[in-house]
């Protein structure tokens, strides 16, 4: 395993020799600069694991503008950086705008070795972890990329190819289709299939996002920017550095939101709500609607800027009622997986099931499907799976609707989708063919 680096930043031969004598002979890998260019000098070939920096410089002997600016660049190079202060007694001041710029810690002169020890130890382990529990994130949420993304039509065989090509590249990619389509699986395999892989993969639904946590929510927030912001939180633009973000519902968005979230893509950095220290904004990002968003566009409820920073290349994942070839191979799928899973042996479908499945319009698309086949192995008795264990919704009402305003209409739809899915509105959703969101929405507003 290699030695942590360290970087030392002093104008003073003596605190350089001495501290990098001690952090050697600690066992830590030591590189020293006496000024600012020196230090961009060095962070622009290699960055270091830990920073210990001074504040005053010979040109700038107390006031510490010229060592502020250099955490200010430094932080612009990198936002995670664990950077120690070196302070005199009398410049502690400086030492707590430093924290407030980004640097973890301070470190007052004349030290105790045990002191230095202790802290570059300390902020080491810390950056460690944080970058495992990173590094979790993405293993957690990329573990099933491949799930759901079982076909033979030639729908998917074009989407597939298109993924393909692009899955390499760090430019922009916007998914499009109905809900339930599979584009959250899609951009995880993008995502598994791309130069970041070993990157976190960090998903945020924004139409499930209350507008007043969006900022904080995306950028992060420091202690005391509002009433409940108890402590430093990260975003998940930091949490997701160094891999991909994966904004889905991003029409849902409003357009103080867009105007924020297009600013950011643009310049590249951030800053946590209450801050004002910029951040890196390193990520590949990969978008989702299952609306039509040339329409918001036209209706001015969509930046179109927005819209061309997100789609340098744009996937439409088919509807599963236009790619049929896939239904019988999917439930295979999902039958072999739940089954499993309930430590239940292998089930078959009969033939009568088979045409159900193959006969149904699927408005829930792969993730109906999925869920169908869930259903199915808790109810099948035996080792077969009848139709009558897929509860598929009939085409058959219990009402004429021939005599009903569209608002009237609207109601009974959504309150029989609910009644069938037992009150979840998540699956009502799926059979209704929209967003939880949007669904949530229509029932508020036929409230009204």
């Amino acid at each position: 395993m290699s030695k942590p680096q360290i970087l030392i930043a002093d104008d003073q031969a003596d605190v350089r020799q001495a501290l990098a004598l001690l952090l050697k002979d600690s066992g830590y890998e030591v590189t020293t600069a006496a000024s600012p260019a020196e230090v961009l000098s060095v962070l622009r070939q290699s960055l270091p694991d830990l920073i210990l920096l001074d504040l005053n410089y010979q040109r700038d002997t107390t006031s510490g503008a010229e060592g502020l600016a250099l955490l200010r660049e430094i932080r612009r190079l990198d936002s995670e950086l664990p950077i120690i202060i070196l302070t005199g007694w009398a410049t502690v001041e400086l030492a707590v705008e430093a924290m407030r710029l980004g640097a973890q810690d301070f470190l007052e002169k004349p030290w105790e070795n045990a002191r230095v020890r202790s802290l570059v130890a300390n902020h080491l382990a810390l950056a460690s972890t944080r970058a495992q529990l990173r590094r979790l994130v993405g293993v957690q949420q990329t573990a099933d990329a491949d799930e759901g993304l079982v076909f033979r039509s030639k729908a998917m065989t074009e989407v597939m190819s298109v993924a393909e090509r692009v899955a390499g590249s760090e430019i922009p990619v916007l998914l499009t289709g109905e809900s339930g389509t599979g584009k959250g699986m899609l951009a995880r395999w993008i995502h598994q299939h791309s130069a970041r892989k070993m990157g976190p993969f960090v998903s945020v639904n924004l139409g499930g996002l209350a507008e007043t946590l969006f900022e904080s929510e995306l950028f992060g927030h420091v202690k005391g920017a509002f009433t409940d912001a108890r402590s430093d939180r990260d975003g998940r633009f930091e949490i997701a550095r160094g891999g991909t973000l994966f904004l889905d519902e991003i029409s849902n968005i409003t357009p103080p939101q867009q105007a924020r979230l297009l600013h950011v893509l643009e310049e590249g950095r951030f800053e946590r709500v209450g801050d004002t220290v910029p951040r890196a904004a390193e990520v590949r990002v990969i978008a989702a609607t299952n609306t039509d968003i040339q329409t918001a566009i036209r209706g001015g409820h969509f930046r179109e800027d927005l819209y061309f920073r997100l789609n340098t290349v744009e996937i439409a994942l088919p509807p599963l009622r236009v790619r049929r070839d896939d239904i019988a191979l999917l439930a295979g799928h999902y039958l072999a997986r739940y089954a499993r899973e309930q430590g239940r042996p292998a089930l078959d479908l009969v033939p009568a099931a088979r045409r159900a499945l193959d006969e149904y319009d699927w408005p829930g698309n792969v993730r109906e499907l999925a869920h169908v086949m869930q259903r199915a192995v808790l109810l099948a008795k035996g080792e077969e799976v009848q139709a009558a264990d897929l509860r598929l919704a009939g085409g058959e009402t219990t009402e004429r609707l021939d005599n009903l305003t569209l608002e009237q209409a609207e109601r009974y739809v959504i309150r029989r989708a609910l009644e069938s899915c037992g009150g979840d509105v998540e699956t009502a959703a799926l059979r209704l063919g929209v967003s939880r969101s949007a669904l949530y929405r229509r029932i508020e507003k036929l409230r009204e």
